[in-house]
């Protein structure tokens, strides 16, 4: 059953290593801090069994290769864990009109699933079936805002380097974050979305080409985020 909402959904999306995690944990504390009600939530979430199948397809399971899985069939494995996480906690905190920030969300399933897809028309295809899946099907709700921040591929992987695998702890990558191959392609479906779908686009590197500080972005994205929240009070009020 879907649920009524009066919060806000603020989606922080981005291909592996370009800081969603820091970004929207940063947001988090400076809502917290202002007295807003506030829920972080990361997609996947790898320690529910709802995310079980997710975590199967990442470790490889049903094959090394991201493209060994059809697009329909692996983003129903993201799809059933943020079903979970609605039911279970987004939904009701929304409800009494907190503000949920995500770490990924459908849009990742947008981003990392129609970049498997090489042909255009078939892509939008794909893309409105997600969508009417998602937001229709499952009834989840649409964000109100999305930031994606786009970094060119190769900083993004010299950043992912020395990370942890989120699944495992461990320093092997999962099928997505070792084939640099897919990340481009995936990465190139991601700027073509947000422009069509109207994201926020953050740029993460400067106008000389150099990384931007975290806090630079993040105080970017903390001044949408606040004139956003401001104009709903005002609506509301």
């Amino acid at each position: 059953m879907k649920t009524e909402r009066n919060g806000r959904l603020i989606v922080i999306e981005g291909i592996d290593g370009t800081g969603k995690q820091t970004q929207s944990e940063r947001l988090a504390r400076t809502l917290a801090a202002r007295q807003v009600p506030v829920l972080r939530v990361s997609y996947p979430r790898y320690d529910k069994d709802s995310s079980a199948m997710a975590r199967h397809y990442l470790a490889g399971d049903f094959g090394e290769d991201p493209d060994a899985v059809s697009p329909y069939v692996a983003s129903t494995f993201f799809a059933a864990d943020r079903y979970a996480s609605y039911q279970e906690e987004t939904g009701p905190f929304l409800a009494k009109g907190g503000v949920v920030i995500a770490d990924r969300y459908t849009t990742s399933n947008l981003v990392h699933q129609a970049g498997k897809i090489a042909d255009a028309a078939e892509r939008d295809a794909f893309v409105h079936w997600l969508e009417d899946y998602e937001y229709r099907l499952l009834g989840l709700p649409r964000p109100d805002l999305v930031f994606f921040l786009d970094m060119p591929e190769a900083v993004s992987e010299q950043l992912m380097a020395d990370r942890a695998n989120k699944i495992t702890g461990e320093a092997e990558k999962d099928i997505h974050e070792r084939d640099t191959d897919y990340l481009k392609r995936a990465s190139a479906c991601a700027r073509a979305l947000a422009k069509a779908r109207h994201w926020r686009i953050v740029n993460c590197l400067d106008s000389d080409g150099q990384l931007r500080t975290v806090d630079d972005i993040g105080d970017e994205i903390t001044a949408v985020v606040l004139d956003a929240l401001k104009s709903k009070s005002e609506a509301d009020a």
